[in-house]
């Protein structure tokens, strides 16, 4: 009987900044849709000191999946290992680690190690799992430098509005979830597509009107867990930004609620000038972005109030 075919490749890359630093944003996976492009939200389904299960929400050739991994962390050694628990063909099993490695006080090198098997240990299918994990690997640690590079500088902003609601977190909640009906509810909306062929799964596609009289369209991609908390990550991105994550967090006070809207954001400072005028910095940029952001956000957490407490009156 001839034994299973498992694949063991490596890929690695050097990133400039403090490898205690990198190893945290790997660690720590609610920073991972700000790490890694496909990443939409990441949930612990069960904790321990070194061994954690997480359940990941990411786009997979425009889609959106989840799938569930189990992975043990190892700080000392500056390592996470990771193994999916039901992979989906033609992969048999998928595992591997990340390890990173101090070349200096801010340089790091990140190998991120991969093992695996095809179904039926087929030999087109896992000619087929090489070339996906050598690109999706490539890229990963691409976006992982990039993003963890504009971390150590300081370069991502993390700003939050809120308003408290006197009603139910559930109506609340439902306003935002439906958003197939924000371009009649939301005067800033001019046009809405929303798709969810799995409940609590959507892509949101919205062309939305700012201050100053421009149109925008953004594509999201949104986990909704009733009634606590929408995490979305767009994935079509105004000029201004390279990265859009957020998440609008539903907190029962008292006999109301409090709603949070939380925006985190790259700006793309190559179209700085094309935007602002060739006298704008980063600091004007920045300070458009979250104006603009803000702006909306708190538009919606309005009407949001409006449709809330009406409905307990």
């Amino acid at each position: 009987m001839s034994q299973p075919v498992a694949r063991e490749v490596e890929h690695e890359i050097k990133v400039h900044a403090p490898a205690e630093e990198v190893y945290r944003l790997i660690a720590e996976v609610a920073n991972w849709p700000q790490l890694f492009p496909p990443s939409v939200h990441v949930e612990h389904l069960e904790r321990g000191d070194a061994h954690e299960r997480i359940r990941i929400w990411a786009t997979a050739n425009g889609e959106a999946k989840t799938w569930t991994s189990r992975r043990e962390l190892d700080p000392a050694a500056l390592r996470v290992d990771f193994r999916q628990e039901v992979s989906q063909a033609p992969v048999a099993s998928m595992g591997g680690a990340w390890l990173v490695e101090p070349l200096s006080g801010d340089e790091c090198r990140v190998r991120l190690l991969h093992d695996y098997r095809a179904v039926d240990d087929d030999p087109e299918r896992l000619a087929w799992i090489d070339q996906a994990v050598d690109r999706n690997s490539t890229s990963e640690l691409a976006a992982m430098k990039a993003n963890a590079e504009l971390a150590s500088a300081g370069l991502l902003t993390t700003f939050d509005d809120t308003v408290r609601i006197e009603g139910s977190a559930e109506d609340a909640y439902d306003f935002i979830n439906e958003a197939a009906l924000w371009q009649e509810r939301l005067p800033h909306v001019a046009r809405v597509s929303l798709q969810e062929d799995t409940p609590g799964l959507q892509v949101l596609e919205m062309d939305t009107r700012t201050k100053d009289g421009s149109v925008h369209t953004t594509k999201s991609v949104r986990v909704c867990l009733p009634h606590r908390r929408i995490v979305y990550k767009q994935v079509v991105l105004p000029a201004l930004m390279t990265l859009h994550t957020g998440h609008w967090l539903f907190e029962p006070d008292g006999d109301g609620v409090v709603v949070t809207s939380r925006h985190t954001v790259a700006i793309n400072e190559a179209n700085i000038a094309k935007v602002l005028g060739e006298d704008a910095d980063l600091d004007r940029a920045r300070a458009f972005v979250r104006t603009a952001l803000s702006t909306n956000s708190l538009a919606t957490l309005g009407h949001a109030k409006d449709y809330a407490e009406s409905r307990r009156r």
